[in-house]
């Protein structure tokens, strides 16, 4: 029988003894690209199989079409596809197989937990045989056990990223967020803590162009941001030259794996972005690297004492000494809270102990705090690993956070300490970086007469 013919499978190792020939495949899908234009008028995507007898890399698929709709629309990374006549080939010496719009033909199948044996997709000149429904069914007995070993460090934590470069990530996806016009952003988090980047704006941008809180056009409604983990940074994931219809691979609750992700940075703000390079791996409900990563973080809202365990992990083994709050000789049964714990609160009036980052004041300038008079009112600009807010110094929590009444050039040199400043000696800022010191503060919330929530600094003190 011709290895061509529609009712002969080969398994994937025999496949790639067959450079030259056609033949029909099935396995599972366990890596799938994004659908991208050629440079020619066909559509290209690709996706990588597995079988019983080759797993490591795996078969990658070439697939081309006339259409967009053409291509296959695989609903979940780990479902079941067969090809039927793809041609084996050699690209810069590795073997592929390659689906000609021409001849070739393809179905899809629901994967592991599936119980349908029709396929959910097929190709306009698929031929469907009484056989296929045998191949699927012991795919999907074969998956049950399935584990694909691949190493640790081949997979980034979010606390391992830089920017500028491309990774690797298992995470899970905490919100889809679809805002007006092609607006598209996915939110994801692995239980760890994104470094602090520098900040790379001077102080008196601030004015017209302020740090922005968050990198959506609107803020997130409460009920989304109640939804998130108040430990450990939310990624925003972002997509470059890929239609958003092409997204649905990630649902809200579900861990993926995405490959060749790059990390950028925008505002000090990190964000990483969906390429036509990126492809989803396959992730079991019992995959090893999602369960370690469970497991750290479990241990990490164990950490004794407990004053430490919802501290930004940049921030270990003590924040700097910048500035005092009220109640510091009881540090070791303080329980600090992130700005996400503080932002999601069930109460509105309510009192917060944090560890941030002080990013940006306005005014900008000590001479404009309206001191020795008395403060006005200051806008600061935290951060912790969770989120960013604004919240202000009024009247006599300003004078008790500056010690009193200080000279103006005392002011900007505590300022400048907390800003993370390096100024000449004339006080003029002379590196647009700043790496602003983990600072103790003590936050208070209340809402206005519309119901916002707004945020204020007391018992807090720059002792810089």
């Amino acid at each position: 029988m011709p290895r061509g013919d529609l009712y002969n499978f080969l398994k994937i190792r025999d496949a790639i003894d067959s450079v030259g020939e056609k033949v029909n495949l099935i396995g599972v899908v366990l890596e799938c690209g994004f659908p991208r234009k050629t440079k020619g008028t066909d559509w290209f995507c690709s996706v990588r199989i597995i079988d019983e007898t080759h797993q490591d890399p795996g078969l990658p698929v070439n697939v081309f079409t006339q259409t967009r709709n053409q291509l296959p629309r695989i609903l979940s990374v780990g479902d079941i596809i067969q090809f039927q006549r793809v041609s084996m080939k050699i690209h810069d010496d590795k073997i592929n197989a390659v689906f000609y719009k021409k001849y070739s033909s393809f179905a899809i199948y629901e994967g592991r937990d599936g119980r349908n044996l029709v396929p959910y997709q097929t190709y306009e000149t698929f031929r469907e045989k009484d056989l296929d429904k045998n191949f699927v069914i012991d795919l999907r007995r074969w998956l049950q056990n399935f584990q694909f070993d691949e190493g640790a460090n081949y997979f980034s934590l979010i606390r391992e990223i830089n920017g500028g470069e491309s990774f690797n990530l298992v995470c899970k996806i905490i919100h889809i967020h679809e805002g007006a016009g092609n607006e598209w952003m996915a939110f994801v988090w692995d239980g760890t803590d994104a470094p602090p980047s520098n900040i790379l704006q001077k102080l008196e941008d601030e004015m017209h162009h302020p740090l922005p809180l968050h990198l959506e056009s609107l803020p997130l409604p409460r009920d989304t941001l109640c939804s998130f983990p108040s430990v450990g940074t939310v990624l925003r994931v972002v997509s470059q030259d890929i239609e958003n219809d092409n997204l649905h691979l990630l649902k809200t609750g579900e861990w993926v794996k995405f490959l060749n992700l790059l990390c950028e940075v925008h505002a000090g703000l990190w964000r990483c972005v969906l390429t036509p390079f990126t492809k989803l791996r396959y992730t079991p409900n019992e995959d090893r690297l999602k369960i370690e990563r469970q497991r750290l973080y479990d241990e990490r809202l164990s950490r004794s004492p407990q004053s430490l365990r919802r501290m930004p992990f940049w921030s270990l083994p003590w924040p700097s000494q910048v500035t005092a709050v009220d109640g510091d000789d009881d540090d070791d049964h303080v329980i600090f809270l992130t700005l996400m714990d503080v932002l999601t609160s069930s109460e509105v009036t309510a009192s917060f102990k944090c560890v941030v980052r002080v990013i940006a004041a306005f005014p900008w300038q000590a001479k404009d705090f309206c001191f020795p008079a008395g403060i006005d009112r200051i806008r600061l600009t935290l951060e912790d690993s969770t989120a960013r807010i604004h919240a202000f110094l009024y009247a006599e929590d300003g004078v008790k956070f500056f010690d009193g009444q200080s000279s103006v050039k005392a002011l900007e040199s505590k300022l400048n300490a907390l800003l993370g400043v390096i100024a000449d000696n004339d006080g003029e800022q002379n590196d647009t970086r700043r790496n602003p010191p983990w600072v103790k503060i003590c936050l208070k919330s209340q809402s206005d007469k519309s119901g916002s929530r707004h945020y204020r600094i007391f018992g807090t003190k720059l002792v810089a």
